[in-house]
């Protein structure tokens, strides 16, 4: 009786193993470590000493002053909201991405991949980044239509960005991001074309601040997208590298950039002053009045 295996060694000279197991069968799990959420945790701290910070500093000015002490204050405080849901997990939802492999002499083999999608960081993001382009838009004088303009295309850019994050396919996800970068080129204009013209038409000290404190939030803003094309985009980054990358731009982009823009704006001789309703609520003749009888009834 002829032996198989003998045979084939005969023309082979040894014998190959069969595979055990077929590969791309195992979930891959990318998600934060304890690097990860301990980094989630001191942004939080931080958020919070300077939500405290800018409202401490806002009750030291008169309420005709604090327009920019208010909404830097709020922008913070949403964050600090943001960090503590993503540090409890309760900001994350996981993606799942299938990835096929095309075998030549073999069956299709796939990898599964479920990656942490914070979606608190984008809700953070559609309400502290529209307060931004306000503290910038009334810093530069620019008019009501375009601050419209500015404030609808940071929604496009955001949701936008959120779509692509949990999109599962390639084409989809990158037409997503690609809509989310037209936005984007719409508040740069907004700001660096229309904002710029409108502060040069302001004091000096003003048009300069401005001209400062704009591009270092354009650079930021600038980064932002860049990250999520390596993080949630084409995933050569882990999770953890990707926390810490926003970390560090949302300290930059809030915090430091609400610590700067309050301190100048302070000591700026001729900080903008509102009354009417901000500072004084409705008068004697926008008030209800229930209860009082009609005259000569």
């Amino acid at each position: 009786m002829i032996d198989p295996v003998e045979e084939f060694k005969k023309h082979t000279g040894e014998v190959v193993p069969l595979p055990t197991a077929v590969p791309g069968n195992t979930p891959i799990y990318q998600t934060a470590s304890a690097t990860g959420h301990r980094t989630l945790w001191v942004v939080f701290v931080i958020m919070l000493i300077s939500s405290l910070a800018f409202y401490i500093m806002a009750f030291r000015v008169p309420v005709q002053k604090r327009l920019f002490h208010i909404l830097t204050a709020f922008i913070t405080t949403f964050a600090t909201i943001s960090y503590y849901a993503m540090a409890v997990g309760d900001g994350v939802g996981k993606n799942k991405i299938t990835i096929k492999h095309t075998q030549k002499h073999f069956p299709d083999t796939y990898d599964v991949i479920y990656r942490e999608v914070y979606w608190a960081r984008y809700v953070d993001w559609s309400l502290t980044t529209p307060l931004l382009l306000l503290d910038l838009c009334f810093l530069a004088g620019v008019n009501g239509a375009s601050i419209l303009v500015a404030v609808v295309a940071d929604l496009i850019m955001i949701l936008t960005g959120l779509f692509a994050a949990f999109q599962v396919d390639e084409s989809p996800k990158w037409g997503w991001y690609a809509m989310a970068c037209i936005a984007y080129l719409v508040i740069i204009y907004q700001l660096a074309i229309n904002g710029r013209q409108t502060a040069m038409q302001k004091d000096n000290k003003t048009a300069t601040f401005f001209a400062a404190i704009g591009g270092f939030t354009l650079i930021l803003w600038t980064v932002y997208p860049i990250i999520w094309g390596i993080a949630d985009g084409s995933r050569n980054i882990n999770v953890d590298s990707e926390i810490i990358a926003y970390a560090v731009l949302d300290i930059l982009a809030k915090p430091v950039f609400g610590f700067w823009l309050l301190f100048t704006h302070d000591a700026m001789s001729n900080s903008a002053s509102i009354d009417g309703f901000w500072a004084n609520g409705l008068g004697k003749e926008g008030t209800l009045r229930v209860g009082d009888d009609d005259e000569g009834a």
